[in-house]
């Protein structure tokens, strides 16, 4: 998976800032990167697939707020999935904190 590839569809999709787009981004291609979702799923991790993922969130929820609440789904379901969730993400020279 291309992150930058990820990080424009995130932009088209919902609602965030750069830094939280390139965050998730960047958690998403380290979970692709581990191989995890293919072990615990049957397939490998795309860009559609966290897209239409992060669809399923609750409404208004940021796209930081979609992907931890995806990656709690996955944690409930097959475990090992709390190292993926975001919990800062940084922006010039502050950090804004998540969970």
């Amino acid at each position: 998976m291309k992150r930058a590839q990820l990080e424009a569809a995130l932009a088209e999709s919902f609602d965030g800032t750069p830094a939280e787009r390139r965050a998730v981004a960047r958690a998403a291609r380290d979970l692709a990167d581990s191989g995890k979702p293919a072990e615990d799923r049957g397939h490998a991790l795309g860009v559609a697939d966290v897209r239409r993922h992060l669809a399923d969130a609750p409404d208004g929820s940021s796209v930081v707020d979609r992907w931890n609440w995806w990656m709690g789904a996955l944690e409930a379901a097959y475990g090992g999935y709390d190292y993926f969730t975001v919990r800062f993400v940084e922006a010039n020279e502050t950090a804004d904190r998540y969970r």
